[in-house]
């Protein structure tokens, strides 16, 4: 049985993982959010089982407690405060908290 390559396993990982969101977000505009969470679903359990992290855009697009997928008008609301951004998941309430102080520090600057 041949060797497995590691690092071209999870560059397919990554590669799918990405697919999943696009479509994940596709449907979620859409109105389909139970598809669009299981894509995300789908796209997490990749990252699990070949060892790739999500990026961080794609965390910030899933629930932390349920996994649903959150897109700011329909799945989530996003308020930003202070020096955070707080997303709400609008199926299980859950608040996300996110600080955004490089943002304000590149503002400053200008």
């Amino acid at each position: 049985m041949p060797r497995r390559k590691k690092g071209q396993e999870r560059r397919i990982a990554r590669e799918r993982i990405d697919a999943l969101f696009r479509l994940a977000e596709k449907e979620a505009l859409k109105g389909n959010a139970a598809r669009a969470n299981r894509y995300v679903e789908l796209g997490r359990k990749i990252g699990m089982r070949y060892n790739v992290r999500l990026p961080s855009e794609y965390k910030r697009r899933v629930c932390k407690a349920c996994h649903a997928y959150l897109l700011p008008p329909k799945t989530a609301r996003v308020r930003v405060g202070g020096s955070r951004i707080v997303t709400t998941c609008l199926a299980c309430g859950t608040v996300m908290r996110f600080p955004y102080v490089r943002e304000q520090k590149e503002r400053r600057r200008q």
